[in-house]
């Protein structure tokens, strides 16, 4: 039912607003009811992209958060390549660094509204793979990884503009195949190999370029890990343990406080080198190894529970960068 206010339609049935001219008291300010939601989660699709069947393929694969579907193949990255650091934007997601036909620093772009191949638009400042991806809602980020050697830097390059990234800080410890996480404020980097294996959670924040610091641990000591973000924790879900055996379990870690990761549930198999998705309600982790794996796992963030297989990818692969729309 539309909404009239002396026989104009204000709000018509979809609760669209026509109003034009509002006068505002002294001391009151206007507010979004729902502000969109920040770049860390998701509301339409998960995509996977690149990775390894082996060999490396540059397939972007894109599946649906509304239903429980199988990925369909949406475009092509602009070269195979593995070990990648995924981040998105509101209008696009990134593929960053990883291993081609060499170490490689490429930033490539594809857009969500259709469905297309990637572009060159910027390089990392270093070549690495194994490097972990994070998004503010302006900039994405690329933290730690292989160079060779291992590396601390934090790049950031801009959403708004097709640029090079810049060297805007250090992570607490050199260390590659980490995963990323993203609150509304800042970055996190958790896992990875030293080469030893460690569990540490690093933060720096987004508002100033500066250095990580250490804020907490993940239950166990692992990498290749794949990570997810709600609007109130970190995830993280599966990973190689320092036994070279692979895990299933889903720990989480609140960003409002600085504090220890939590086990709060499990994956339906064990496995590492997968791809992390986040929508807005549940995380996902997609293929990896042992396998390589096609499977889809979705988890809610609203209760601590197990994961349920909801899809395949289009590929059975590993080390896929991971981004949401």
């Amino acid at each position: 039912m539309a909404i009239k206010v002396s026989g104009t339609t204000v709000f018509d049935d979809d609760l669209t607003s026509s109003l034009e001219k509002v006068s505002v008291p002294d001391g009151f300010v206007l507010v979004d009811a729902e502000p969109p939601s920040p770049p860390m989660s998701g509301t339409v699709s998960g995509y996977s992209s690149g990775g390894a069947t082996p060999p490396t393929v540059n397939t972007i694969d894109k599946f649906p958060f509304a239903t429980d579907a199988n990925a369909t193949d949406v475009g092509d990255l602009t070269q195979g390549r593995y070990g990648s650091a995924g981040q998105s934007s509101s209008t696009d997601g990134y593929t960053s660094g990883g291993f081609a036909s060499a170490i490689d620093n490429t930033i490539d772009k594809f857009p969500f509204a259709t469905d297309a191949n990637a572009t060159d638009v910027g390089n990392l400042t270093q070549a690495r793979f194994g490097n972990a991806g994070q998004s503010s809602s302006t900039d994405g980020y690329s933290s730690g990884g292989f160079s060779p050697p291992l590396v601390t830097t934090i790049d950031k390059f801009p959403f708004a503009t097709d640029a090079n990234a810049t060297d805007v800080g250090d992570l607490t410890q050199s260390r590659y195949y980490a995963v990323g996480q993203s609150s509304s404020d800042n970055g996190y980097t958790s896992g990875g190999r030293l080469p030893s294996f460690v569990n540490t959670i690093d933060k720096f924040p987004f508002a100033t370029d500066a250095n990580a610091t250490d804020v907490g641990d993940l239950t166990q000591t692992r990498a290749q890990l794949a990570s997810q973000s709600s609007s109130d924790n970190g995830y993280t879900s599966g990973g190689l343990l320092a036994t070279f055996s692979v895990t299933n379990i889903i720990d989480k870690f609140p960003f409002a406080t600085d504090a220890n990761a939590t086990d709060v549930g499990d994956l339906t198999l064990a496995r590492s080198s997968s791809a992390g998705q986040s929508s807005t309600d549940n995380g996902y982790t997609s293929g990896g190894t042992p396998g390589p794996l096609t499977t889809i796992d979705k988890f809610p963030f609203a209760t601590d529970a197990n994961a349920t297989d909801v899809g395949d990818l289009t590929q059975a692969r590993l080390f896929m960068a991971g981004q949401q729309d």
